[in-house]
């Protein structure tokens, strides 16, 4: 198949378009870089531009008879979007707005979009099945469920959508070619990882007095190869004519925040510097999703469910990427 990527110089969706290129598809990527990097993109065609540009964006549909979207361009960070939410609402709901409109025009009809399980904000049960209540807590997760109803809705036009609803990517590409390289950077592993080599100011453990075994939040982590590998299962089940569907991706359990602090130190070899703070307002106790629609429907499956090997693989991509 032919896929357009959006957001495809990032950390997932560089990692799908490399997964998309092992299986002999073809990729044209479109990202605007500004949180991602043209070196990431490993195969196809990268056309710098924003999704926000619809006739951009309907035109290289068209010229390069594009069969299908995974729409990944979006701003992530939850903390960030309460600060500034009309900035995520113009560019997470604008940019698949764009998409969406797009496809409409160019007739492309198979979407994947990268939603996130944050959706579900405090979960009333674990691990959280698709069908659970979906009130989402911050403006970042509004944007995403706000985005999943107007890929609903973009049904009438005959447009079939896979939405896909995760945590934490992790990890990077096993045989070290991408990895994790936000900036600035704010996931848990990526930071242990750097405050464990001495870059930076340490790592604050926010909260050890939660109802867990450890007193630490607990968080599902999923590999990214993992993730890239769900979203091309998500096209080829599009690809196979099945309808519109929505799929947790979960690892069916979780870690704590000090249980990556010792995968960090056991693989590093190294003593992660800690500060005690506060809990978060809004943190809660543990986030796990159900992956068993995804493993009966998909056919996916976690090629890397340990913990370690997320930390491993990202180590060995840092290591290398700092030499």
């Amino acid at each position: 198949m032919r896929i357009l990527v959006t957001g495809g110089a990032g950390f997932i969706g560089s990692h799908t378009v490399l997964r998309l290129a092992e299986l002999g598809h073809e990729c044209v990527v479109v990202d605007n870089l500004s949180n991602g990097h043209d070196d990431a993109v490993l195969h196809g065609t990268l056309v710098e531009a924003d999704v926000r540009d619809t006739d951009r964006l309907a035109g290289l549909l068209s010229e390069h008879r594009i069969d299908g979207v995974i729409h990944f361009a979006a701003f992530i960070e939850a903390g960030v979007s309460v600060k500034d939410p009309l900035r995520f609402w113009d560019n997470n709901i604008g940019g698949t707005w764009s998409v969406l409109s797009a496809m409409q025009r160019a007739g492309v009809d198979k979407l994947v979009y990268s939603s996130t399980a944050a959706l579900f904000g405090n979960p009333e049960r674990l691990p959280i099945e698709e069908e659970d209540p979906q009130h989402p807590t911050n403006p970042y997760g509004d944007t995403k469920l706000a985005g999943e109803k107007m890929i609903a809705n973009a049904g009438i036009y005959g447009i079939r959508s896979v939405c896909l609803r995760y945590f934490n990517a992790a990890g990077a590409d096993p045989d070290g070619r991408l990895g994790e390289r936000h900036e600035p950077e704010t996931h848990l592993i990526p930071l242990a990882l750097a405050a464990a080599a001495g870059r930076g100011k340490g790592l604050t453990l926010f909260g050890t007095d939660y109802p867990t075994p450890d007193g630490t939040c607990i968080r599902d982590y999923i590999h990214v190869a993992d993730l890239a590998d769900a979203h091309v299962r998500a096209m080829d089940y599009l690809a196979a004519g099945k309808p519109s569907r929505a799929f947790n991706l979960g690892n069916g359990n979780g870690w704590s925040v000090r249980q990556v602090i010792d995968a960090v130190e056991k693989v590093t070899g190294k003593k992660v510097p800690l500060t005690l703070g506060p809990r978060r307002d809004g943190d809660p106790v543990s986030l796990v999703a159900s992956n068993k629609r995804a493993q009966a429907e998909l056919g996916w499956q976690p090629r890397y469910p340990e913990l370690e090997d997320m930390v491993a693989h990202a180590w060995s991509f840092m290591d290398r990427a700092n030499r």
